[in-house]
């Protein structure tokens, strides 16, 4: 369901019904029969705001990481005010996709075997197709433009085994640089089924662009930009199109979020008071409301050049991070939930969990006639 046409500002949204498809865990086998090691696979991400590479190679309780790469481009600077990519922005992407496109020819990866996909910012530029097709000349990758629904998807699959099996329900939230995605499951018993899936057009940075930081202001006038953001996104969470109902059971504390993003884990790396971003003590870190909303006051204390210093958000993110705290405030003011799960993870993940399942799968023999 391709969001071309799409009337401007409008979230994208779909209900599932009883059919909706099963999450499952993507583990991978390990090393084959044979003793030889599994081949490489990459993940290449074009967003808005990132462009994000990885490498790795199966492994029995999923796969291993061999090698990544992630790089702040902004892609999607200006795009909400001209609907076209900017040439500074994609001279910035381009010159990060050749860096992808050298780590994934020394490691050997083989064509087959890289997925390699563009999110919102080229899905809504007059001319992302150009810019893809620019790429594929250059460069020889071959980006494939995703609609909603996948991104969605990918970034479930990306983060299934942080679910609490004990929740009825779980809400991921993917919050990007031009969109955020939103899911919701159910836990049928056997296992947690889509109920529902939502895509805003409103990321840390079109947020951003719609509500500049003041200048010099007051904490009341830094409270009142920061209630203006949350206010935005807020609005295009009312046209969530999943029951009223499955709300009360995330209001009686029977579910949890998960959140999927810079936006959360630049959170929790604040949360933590880390000197130094640390992904194995912020990927699966459990943190209350309480401690989202803590860490989002930090923030707009600190000011511009406070948030610059934190080595967890540094300069290139600093004008961003309040815009995705009021997102992920948004959503918990929308789906009230005690408790949220960070996941530095998502879409890449998402894409190899789900091409090393399809090479697993055995291959039917044709029949003689």
């Amino acid at each position: 369901m391709p969001e071309i046409g799409a009337p401007t500002g409008a979230p994208r949204s779909q209900r599932s019904g009883s059919g909706g498809q099963r999450a499952r865990s993507g583990a991978s086998d390990g090393t084959g029969a044979s003793g030889r090691e599994p081949p490489l696979y990459g993940a290449l991400d074009l967003g808005t705001n990132n462009c994000r590479l990885l490498i790795a190679r199966p492994a029995r309780d999923g796969f291993r990481v061999v090698d990544s790469f992630s790089r702040i481009v902004r892609l999607g600077e200006g795009l909400s005010r001209t609907g076209r990519l900017d040439d500074a922005a994609m001279e910035r992407a381009y010159e990060a996709l050749v860096l992808c496109g050298e780590r994934v020819a020394k490691k050997g990866v083989e064509s087959t075997r890289l997925m390699a996909v563009a999110t919102q910012a080229c899905r809504q530029a007059d001319n992302g197709a150009a810019f893809i097709e620019r790429v594929r000349e250059g460069t020889g990758l071959r980006l494939r433009i995703i609609d909603p629904v996948e991104e969605a998807r990918l970034s479930v699959e990306g983060c299934l085994n942080l679910f609490d099996d004990a929740a009825e329900a779980v809400l991921v939230v993917d919050v990007g640089g031009g969109s955020t995605e939103l899911s919701w499951l159910k836990q049928t018993g056997a296992g947690f089924v889509l109920e529902g899936w939502m895509s805003a057009p409103i990321g840390v940075v079109t947020l951003a662009e719609r509500h500049p930081e003041p200048p010099r202001a007051t904490p009341e006038g830094i409270t009142v930009w920061y209630e203006a953001m949350v206010a935005d996104m807020g609005e295009a969470l009312s046209r969530a199109p999943i029951d009223p109902a499955l709300r009360e059971v995330f209001a009686a504390g029977r579910a949890h979020l998960v959140g999927t993003s810079g936006a959360i884990t630049s959170l929790a790396g604040i949360h933590l008071r880390l000197r130094r971003y640390q992904r194995n003590l912020v990927d699966g870190l459990w943190m209350t409301r309480g401690d989202c909303e803590k860490a989002a006051e930090r923030l707009m204390q600190l000011g511009p050049e406070g948030r610059a210093a934190e080595s967890c958000i540094g300069p290139d993110r600093a004008d961003l991070v309040l815009a995705g705290a009021a997102i992920m405030e948004a959503v918990q003011r929308a789906w009230p939930s005690e408790r949220v799960r960070v996941a530095d993870r998502g879409l890449r993940e998402g894409l190899l969990l789900q091409k090393m399942r399809e090479e697993r799968r055995p291959r039917r023999r044709r029949r003689r006639r």
